[in-house]
């Protein structure tokens, strides 16, 4: 793919072979970021919802970290790796991208559509079967896990492939300042949702979920028709999708990806330094409820977390731009470390609560938003939905094994949730050690003036 870049002084921006005007910059910004509002209402209120829908099931610490967590990320770390390895080399009259994000629509639509009506199928099922054969709440986790399963296996398609979208259609120079509007529009998403909504989630979740559905099925739909992929040099052909060619294709996926040093220290490093902010986070609205924090207290210190990002996501794209996202990723990380030991000790009541979550959720954000351009900026063009899929495997590989243990350890201490921050604190640590690797390579690679990816076939 053609080098992006900005032409001084003529207003025009490239991204391969697509030239923008600063006109077409607003327009594409427009529908990226109105498809972005529907993609993060469904991100931020659909595990929410029905983190609080499973639990009234009567599920441990334990199995709903397998559940709602762990079971996601597993999907992602096998799908994630096929979708992105044909993604990559496909050559269609639409784009490499939008056919695959189009394929997933109905499966997220859908599953929302079978979440909002778990209860009453559940009811139905449980009467079919028989009370002693099924009881009340078995027959709802039925009818969950199979509305579940199929909203995460389009949302781990789409998950796969939207970032590769916005790498291949926005200029390389303005990907932080994008990414932190991108940024932006998530946490209006969350504001929105926590704001008004959460306090509602355990008894009008029907609704919740088919408005989700709703929006889903009109704003990302729109986006698909409205922005336009540019043309793509010739590609390797993709090896068909057979049983027997699944396995070369997952041997050529991990080679490609895994075999230099310096890409292995890369696609850990935001996994790695992302598992900080996992432990207090997955756990939290169980941690509230502990402290007898209301849910609707609780979505108000979402929603004061969200506007603060809010008001911070577009200059902290800008602090990416300028000063590169590995550095950010370093300051960002070692300030969470800070919180999360302090936290551990400082929560109490409510009060104490509030301040940590508030201060956890900020820095949290602070360290998606700086991080956001660290893939388009150091890995390989032309496989990047490849190299960011797999940086998603070994993150949710990690979320995989940590959730779950983290749940069980709570099961055995008493469900003592300050840990989760001490817990994060300690991977904050390691975080920073392997940032602080990657950028040690970078400067070695050229640094900000002329890095350039290493080739792999080298």
């Amino acid at each position: 793919m053609t080098k992006q870049s900005h032409t001084p002084g003529a207003g025009r921006w490239t991204a391969g072979t697509l030239t923008y005007t600063s006109a077409g910059i607003g327009i594409l910004f427009f529908w990226l970021l109105w498809g972005d509002f529907a993609w993060s209402m469904k991100d931020r209120a659909v595990t929410s919802v029905a983190t609080l829908m499973v639990k009234s099931f009567g599920v441990s610490d334990f199995m709903f970290g397998l559940l709602i967590l762990s079971f996601p990320n597993f999907t992602n770390a096998v799908l994630g790796p096929l979708v992105s390895y044909f993604s990559d080399r496909h050559r269609g009259r639409f784009g490499r991208r939008i056919p695959f994000l189009a394929f997933t629509v109905p499966f997220i639509v859908t599953g929302m559509l079978g979440l909002a009506f778990t209860p009453l199928l559940g009811e139905m099922l449980h009467n079919a079967a028989g009370a002693d054969t099924l009881s009340r709440h078995t027959a709802s986790l039925i009818v969950f896990g199979v509305f579940w399963i199929m909203f995460d296996f389009g949302n781990t398609l789409a998950s796969s492939i939207f970032t590769a979208l916005v790498n291949d259609v926005v200029p390389t120079s303005l990907l932080g300042r994008f990414f932190g509007l991108f940024r932006g529009i998530s946490l209006a998403a969350g504001v929105i949702f926590n704001y008004f909504l959460l306090g509602r989630a355990e008894s009008h979740s029907m609704w919740i979920f088919l408005g989700l559905a709703l929006l889903y099925a009109f704003g990302f739909t729109l986006l698909l028709f409205k922005v336009k992929e540019g043309e793509y040099p010739p590609a390797e052909r993709a090896l068909p999708c057979t049983p027997r060619n699944i396995l070369f294709i997952f041997r050529d996926y991990f080679r490609e990806c895994f075999a230099l040093p310096y890409y292995r220290w890369v696609l850990f490093a935001i996994p790695v330094a992302g598992l900080a902010n996992i432990p207090f986070n997955a756990y939290s609205i169980f941690h509230a409820k502990s402290l007898h924090v209301s849910m609707d207290s609780l979505g108000k210190y979402f929603a004061y977390t969200y506007i603060i990002s809010f008001v911070l996501s577009y200059f902290l794209g800008v602090l990416a731009d300028r000063f590169h996202p590995i550095r950010m990723g370093i300051l960002s990380t070692a300030l969470y470390g800070v919180v999360a030991f302090t936290g551990c000790f400082f929560i109490t009541d409510q009060l104490s609560f509030a301040i940590v979550f508030i201060l956890h959720g900020v820095l949290a954000g602070c360290f998606g938003t700086l991080t956001a351009s660290f893939g388009p900026r150091l890995f390989p063009r032309m496989l990047f939905a490849q190299f960011n899929s797999a940086m998603w495997i070994l993150q949710s590989l990690s979320w995989v094994i940590v959730t779950p243990v983290i749940g069980k350890i709570l099961d055995l201490i008493g469900h003592q949730y300050h840990y989760t921050l001490f817990a994060g604190g300690i991977f904050s640590i390691f975080g920073v050690l392997i940032l602080l690797k990657v950028h040690r390579e970078f400067l070695k690679l050229g640094g900000d003036a002329n890095y350039k990816a290493p080739d792999i076939t080298a």
